[in-house]
């Protein structure tokens, strides 16, 4: 089986490339490098350097006739997609389309396309099943968002075959101190550097943080199961930045020092999915809690 994976010198594409090597499938990673690195992909994975947005990487997947497509390339930074909502639509919406369109040609099994829990804005809601509204409080969420339903009426009107994985605030080795879901990235890259933490708002605010271990499985699931469907993949578990510092102070060793600040343009205060369909669907369940998770995340940090 042969798979094409956007972002796959990425953070979480990387791992993904990894355990897909490891299956004996030929992988192909498709990644412009503006946030990943050769050196995080696999020696047997074949890279090609282009942009989601280029007829160069389309012509790509026209040759290679991928059996699966798995598209986790985007501009993932909130902050960035409200200071320029029009590069944030361009990489979002404007590469899923052209990376659509080349598939749209070949005989794809499946296009698997990475979400997020970020299209549901900020919904009172202590539990979010894929059925609720979804109301983005950020063009990231809303270019998300948007591409699903580009994916959507790919498939309704050439049969492209999909499924899409709505994450949960994604954490783990590799994962750079920027952009979305990124608290824990930051607060290790600050623990290097000796330096405080900031923390933004009141600390209360809540992720449904899983592990990146998790996200791959869930992802190699999608290749077989969950078929025309839209799926979270989370813990079902909420954590707030004040206990995730809790797990950080009992693995380092050395005082840290925080400091709050105000809450952020755009930051959802507090997100839990549940994630039942993916249990049914994909046969998929997290396999690291959050202790387990920031403990590994922590250990490599450290030793990288």
């Amino acid at each position: 089986m042969k798979a094409v994976v956007t972002g796959g010198a990425g953070f979480i594409g990387s791992h993904l490339v990894e355990e897909l090597v490891k299956k004996g499938m030929e992988v192909h990673v498709l990644d412009n490098m503006t946030a990943g690195n050769l050196y995080n992909v696999h020696p047997l994975a074949v890279v090609h350097v282009e942009d989601i947005c280029s007829m160069e990487a389309k012509r790509i997947i026209l040759k290679e006739k991928p059996d699966v497509v798995f598209h986790l390339a985007a501009q993932a930074d909130v902050a960035r997609s409200i200071n320029d909502p029009q590069y944030d639509a361009d990489v979002n919406i404007n590469g899923t389309i052209n990376i659509l369109e080349a598939c749209r040609e070949g005989a794809l099994k499946k296009f698997i396309f990475a979400s997020t829990s970020g299209v549901y804005g900020n919904l009172q809601k202590d539990l979010i099943s894929e059925e609720d509204i979804a109301a983005p409080i950020s063009y990231y969420g809303l270019s998300k968002l948007t591409a699903e339903s580009y994916i959507r009426l790919f498939n309704n009107l050439y049969g492209i075959p999909y499924t899409i994985l709505r994450y949960g605030n994604v954490y783990g080795p590799r994962q750079t101190a920027k952009g979305e879901g990124g608290v824990v990235a930051v607060f290790l890259d600050k623990l290097k550097k000796g330096a405080s933490l900031n923390i933004h708002g009141n600390g209360e605010q809540t992720r449904d943080f899983i592990y990146v271990k998790d996200i791959v499985q869930a992802n190699i699931a999608s290749i077989q199961g969950g078929n025309q469907e839209t799926i979270q993949v989370s813990t079902t578990q909420s954590t707030s930045i004040n206990d995730l510092l809790k797990i950080l102070k009992q693995l380092h060793s050395s005082k840290i020092a925080t400091f709050y600040t105000s809450a952020r343009i755009g930051d959802i205060k507090h997100s839990c999915l549940d994630n039942r369909k993916a249990r049914q669907m994909l046969n998929w369940q997290p396999q690291f809690n959050i202790s387990e998770g920031i403990k590994e995340t922590y250990n490599y940090s450290i030793e990288n």
